[in-house]
Formats: C-alpha cells, sequence, structure tokens
C-alpha cells in the first residue's frame, strides 16, 4: 500500500452545504488523509451568494489549494458536475475525481420542469421549508438527514442553479479529464439513465452501482459509499506515486 495521502475535496450536491459529508470526513481523516469539504456559492456559509458555474468551479479550485494544489475531488449530484467542470479546467489540481449522482445530461426539457417546481415551492409562505424537510425525513436515514440540515438549505438557489447547468455539457468536461474518473451511482438512482454515456466519455473511467442505494447514495448507503471512496483513494494514491517517479528527473523513487 502507499504510503501516499492524497488529500481530499468534497462538494455538496444542490440545495444542501458542506455538512452533508460528515461521515466522509471523518472517516477520511480517521483513514490519516486530509478531507474539506467546501461550501458552494449561494449555499451553506455562502448563503445569499448568486449561483453561477464559474464561481463554483472557482470554490472547489481554491478548496483545492488549501489543501496543498493537487486532490481527489468527489461531488454528489450538481457537486458531481461541478467537479467534473472543474476537472476538465484544472486538470493540474486533480488526482482523482469521484462523481456521483450526475449521470444524466441537463435536458432542457427537464430542467424547464424542475424550475416549474422550485417556482411553485417559492411562492408557499416558507418558500417550501416544510416540504423540502418533509422530503429530507422521509428519504433519508435520521442522522443523514441531521447532517444535511446542520447546514441550513439553500431555498433560494435552485433558479440560478438550473439556469447555469442549462449551459452545461458534462459529456465534453468529462472527455478533457486526465485523471481517473470514478462514476458512482446509487442502484434507484434517476439520474443514472446515461451513464453508459457518460462512461464511455472519460479517457479513464470505472463505474460502481452501489446496491439499495437512491440519488444521494453517500447518505442514505454511507458505510458502503465511504468504502468505494476510500478503495478509489487507494488507487488515485497508487498513481500519484507512478506519476510522482515519472517526473522524478534521476529516476529514482520520489519523497512521499
Amino acid at each position: 500500500m502507499s504510503e501516499r495521502q492524497t488529500p481530499v475535496v468534497l462538494v455538496h450536491g444542490l440545495r444542501a452545504s458542506r455538512t452533508m459529508w460528515r461521515a466522509q470526513v471523518e472517516a477520511l481523516e480517521a483513514s490519516g488523509r486530509t478531507a474539506l469539504a467546501i461550501d458552494l456559492p449561494g449555499h451553506g456559509r455562502r448563503l445569499g451568494e448568486r449561483f453561477t458555474m464559474a464561481g463554483a468551479v472557482e470554490a472547489v479550485r481554491d478548496g483545492v489549494a488549501t489543501v496543498g494544489g493537487r486532490a481527489a475531488v468527489v461531488g454528489l449530484s450538481l457537486g458531481g458536475y461541478t467537479a467534473i467542470a472543474h476537472a476538465a479546467r484544472f486538470p493540474q489540481q486533480v488526482a482523482g475525481l469521484v462523481a456521483a449522482g450526475c449521470c444524466t445530461r441537463p435536458h432542457r426539457v427537464v430542467l424547464r420542469a424542475w424550475g416549474a417546481a422550485a417556482a411553485g415551492f417559492a411562492r408557499l409562505p416558507d418558500r417550501g421549508a416544510a416540504v423540502n424537510q418533509l422530503l429530507v425525513d422521509r428519504t433519508m436515514p435520521p442522522e443523514a438527514a441531521a447532517d444535511v440540515g446542520a447546514g441550513g438549505f439553500a431555498l433560494d438557489v435552485v433558479e440560478d442553479t438550473l439556469r447555469e447547468m442549462s449551459a452545461a455539457d458534462p459529456l465534453a468536461d468529462l472527455a478533457r479529464v486526465t485523471a481517473p474518473v470514478w462514476l458512482v451511482n446509487g442502484r434507484w438512482d434517476h439520474f443514472r439513465g446515461e451513464e453508459a454515456r457518460f462512461l464511455a466519455a472519460c479517457r479513464d473511467g470505472r463505474l460502481v452501482v452501489v446496491p439499495q442505494a437512491t440519488h444521494l447514495v453517500s447518505l442514505v448507503q454511507p458505510v458502503r459509499f465511504t468504502r468505494v471512496l476510500l478503495e478509489a483513494l487507494d488507487a488515485v494514491d497508487a498513481a500519484e506515486d507512478a506519476r510522482a517517479v515519472s517526473q522524478d528527473p534521476g529516476g529514482g523513487p520520489a519523497d512521499t
């Protein structure tokens, strides 16, 4: 096993925040890794900012810089699409990419339907807070629901996000990613409809389907997801070792 411990940056999904990654951050830190969960614009500690994909990619870039300038980047749903976009634009920062719950292109028909639903929730007196909490409580284990809720919910960011996603091209971005890629989907994820196409777009990709998991795979099956993540990181560490040796002018083992 490699002595290298590649840092990890984790990117949350829509309306959530960095706190959704509590279980994974604890497991990664227990294994000796540096782990940083970030907030995207309009979410968590950045609530009130306008969401843009450029700003989201910049948040990931800054997160990777914080942990040393090169990391494995892990994202779920919106975080997965953001992580893919970041890896395509800043390949030197990405040692490995784990993109979960994001194997469907942002088709305009789907985005319009999401937009109509979001507009309806926004007209409610509480802007849809009660409905959002009900969905969280009914679709997640209690501990996961508490983790997601700990950072607050970004109820006003959906319109900006859908507008930005309408211009996203994750397949083209994946084709530009030079790092190894893990596409991770829950068995019952409604966002896995194009996973074969997404896998084919990767230069160096593999697909993992987690049993008994829905779209929010890291939350509903945290142990299984974390196991997949740790196995992926072992492979990333080995690849980073090989990369360091190839870049060593003397041809000897590089410092770890």
